[in-house]
């Protein structure tokens, strides 16, 4: 009868610990599972954030490539810049290159007895004046004026003639502009290099109209 008992008390305390031990380690296999799927989560962010950051960067590059941070003066500003400085005159020419290492307009006009160039600094607006010139006399009382004044109104900006002709030409950097006047009508020439090829493209000043192309030989 005491064998039973005890052989009864042995089998039951090597039943209470098998429980025991099964309980304790059940909590251990969770809590590595939820640490496992933390980890997982944390690096989806992480890779997540990383991805957002680099089309950010990407998208910024894009943006800075777009314009000539160099030419921070629109040509309607400097057009406004001379007119300020000759209210009178009539613009007949207007530049811009980097033919000085960095990019300038060149501004010429006239009024009824004179001729006047300037520069005009496209990154800052500082304006350089010449000495007025004297037109001769068959050139004087408007004569000059109304043959070779350009149409300054309405102008496509200096970016979108840059785009217009690189597209047209297939590809390459627009570095020179150039507004000029021929039979009546007032055009951009816009110089692209493209490769070892430079082409010029003279666009319509108002409309954007493509009206001729030339390769540089």
């Amino acid at each position: 009868m005491k064998s039973k008992v005890i052989f009864t008390g042995l089998f039951s305390l090597l039943f209470l610990a098998g429980c025991q031990q099964n309980q304790t380690t059940t909590p251990t296999s969770t809590t590595t599972q939820t640490s496992e799927t933390t980890v997982v989560s944390s690096t989806n962010k992480s890779e997540n954030s990383s991805t957002a950051n680099s089309v950010t960067s990407s998208s910024e590059a894009s943006s800075s490539q777009s314009t000539n941070p160099e030419i921070k003066v629109s040509v309607e500003r400097a057009i406004e810049l001379f007119q300020n400085k000759y209210p009178d005159a009539a613009v007949t020419s207007l530049e811009l290159d980097s033919d000085w290492g960095s990019y300038f307009y060149k501004i010429e006009g006239v009024d009824d007895e004179n001729e006047y160039s300037v520069r005009i600094n496209a990154n800052d607006e500082q304006l350089d004046a010449e000495n007025p010139e004297r037109l001769d006399r068959d050139e004087q009382n408007g004569q000059k004026k109304s043959e070779d004044a350009l149409d300054v109104s309405n102008l496509i900006s200096i970016e979108e003639a840059g785009k217009i002709a690189v597209e047209k030409v297939g590809g390459g950097t627009a570095t020179d502009w150039d507004l000029d006047k021929e039979l009546g009508t007032t055009y951009w020439d816009v110089k692209v290099k493209n490769g070892n090829q430079t082409t010029n493209v003279k666009i319509n000043s108002q409309t954007g109209e493509i009206l001729s192309t030339e390769i540089d030989d």
